[in-house]
């Protein structure tokens, strides 16, 4: 069972507003995730090797955002509200708990702008909720071109379920979440893609990049946000640490690569990254698929 935690605010002003995710304010009803992805970068000592153990839903969230929304909305502080910055907002337990559809129900009430960002397709449970503030929302003036209140964003670091199942062993399968992205779009958000982080020389060959950006393509996505891997500590939650296990032992090969890396940096070299924002342009315009939400 999850821990119960009371919180004194959940809804967070951002500092400067992300060109990618356009994120004027955060909203986390869970802290922690079960979805357990080795790469994240929440990921620190404190929430140890599994982070569904450390899993935490916030009973009184609802009521807290009713209160913080009515003083923005007052003051006529419409921003897009991201859902989730620090975990996915479709955990599994949401089932059970629907703080999330609970949310969208009070964001509604007050007419702000969402950002969802998931690896769940249990979004579709909240299709009704999301199409109500597509409709209803009250976007800030610099961002009306938008002309819609919903922003859908499925997240992904592979097409393949087996990978997914090593590096992101917690979340939806990979399969299932296309299978969404596609239902998704279908039902008519503007529908994209957050592919972060792709993967070295697992999920970044020019095979599977053929192979993401055909899929995505079929399936009519409006953008694709592209990112390499980055990753830190050397304590046994951290993610640098519990990613070179995994390549460790199910890419023996790939090692040395891995080692020569991130040994020194949590990142990888500027070459590697130049290179791979250059290949991620070539793509979105061969492949006409946008690198931004809206150009």
């Amino acid at each position: 069972m999850p821990n119960q935690i009371i919180v004194k605010s959940v809804l967070n002003k951002t500092k400067k507003r992300d060109s990618w995710f356009l994120d004027d304010y955060t909203f986390n009803p869970y802290s922690s995730c079960s979805f357990n992805c080795l790469y994240c970068y929440i990921r620190g000592s404190k929430y140890g090797e599994n982070l569904e153990t450390s899993l935490s839903v916030k009973t009184n969230a609802i009521e807290v955002l009713d209160k913080q929304l009515a003083l923005r909305a007052k003051k006529n502080q419409y921003g897009i509200i991201v859902l989730s910055s620090a975990t996915d907002p479709y955990l599994k337990i949401d089932r059970e708990y629907q703080l999330t559809r609970s949310a969208l129900e009070v964001i509604l009430k007050y007419k702000f702008p969402v950002h969802i960002i998931t690896k769940s397709n249990l979004i579709k449970r909240d299709f009704d909720i999301l199409k109500e503030i597509d409709k209803e929302a009250i976007l800030p003036n610099d961002l009306k071109y938008l002309n819609r209140g919903t922003i859908i964003s499925f997240s992904f670091s592979t097409l393949r379920d087996h990978i997914g199942k090593i590096f992101e062993p917690g979340a939806t399968p990979p399969s299932l979440r296309l299978k969404a992205v596609t239902e998704t779009k279908e039902a008519g958000f503007l529908t994209g893609i957050s592919m972060m982080p792709f993967i070295p020389y697992i999920t970044d060959t020019s095979e599977e990049l053929e192979h993401l950006f055909t899929t995505f393509k079929s399936a009519q996505v409006d953008y694709l946000l592209p990112a390499t891997l980055t990753l830190y500590g050397d304590q046994k939650g951290d993610s640098k640490t519990l990613m070179l296990k995994a390549i460790k032992k199910h890419y023996p090969e790939l090692v040395e690569k891995y080692n020569k890396i991130f040994l020194n940096s949590y990142q990888l070299p500027e070459y590697y990254r130049n290179a791979f924002s250059k290949k991620m342009k070539e793509l979105s315009i061969l492949y006409k698929i946008n690198n931004k939400i809206m150009e």
